[in-house]
């Protein structure tokens, strides 16, 4: 299990290390390098998504590891409560970046719409406090879009076994 400790609550997650054990692992290989303190949630999508883990209360960007292989093809959803791995256009450029499915997103399934989402873990513990951190007014801030106007920090992650 891991442990999110946020500015709004805990959330606890499961890991999916044996459908998605590219993505486990690095998401695992970040919290050990202690790269997640001090991101944000920096974008949320109330009905859709909350995403962090890539950037800093001033909204730059973190420097990353290199991009690893997507694992949509998994057979894991993009349901309510589960993690998938954030990525640009191009199909294998997820990093660091995570996002918390607020409802079932179908349509970032492999193959509905493109190559997919790769799912790696679900929340057991704190969707409650997703909920409420969806739940946040958000607004424009240094070109980016629905970032919330109340920073929502990530202020410890840890490997609870």
């Amino acid at each position: 299990m891991i442990k999110i400790t946020t500015n709004k609550g805990d959330i606890e997650i499961s890991l999916y290390e044996a459908e998605a054990p590219i993505s486990s692992e690095n998401f695992k290989q970040y919290v050990i390098d202690g790269f997640y303190k001090g991101t944000i949630f920096h974008r949320v999508i109330p009905n859709f998504m909350v995403q962090g883990g890539g950037m800093t209360d001033d909204m730059q960007s973190k420097q990353t590891r290199a991009s690893i292989k997507n694992e949509a093809e998994n057979g894991k959803k993009n349901l309510r409560g589960t993690l998938a791995m954030a990525r640009t256009a191009e199909i294998d450029s997820a990093s660091s970046q995570f996002f918390i499915n607020l409802v079932d997103n179908q349509f970032l399934d492999n193959g509905d719409r493109d190559f997919g989402y790769a799912v790696f873990a679900e929340v057991t513990s704190g969707m409650d406090v997703v909920d409420a951190i969806a739940t946040t007014p958000t607004q424009m801030s240094n070109g980016h879009q629905d970032v919330p106007a109340e920073t929502i920090t990530i202020e410890d992650i840890q490997i609870v076994e």
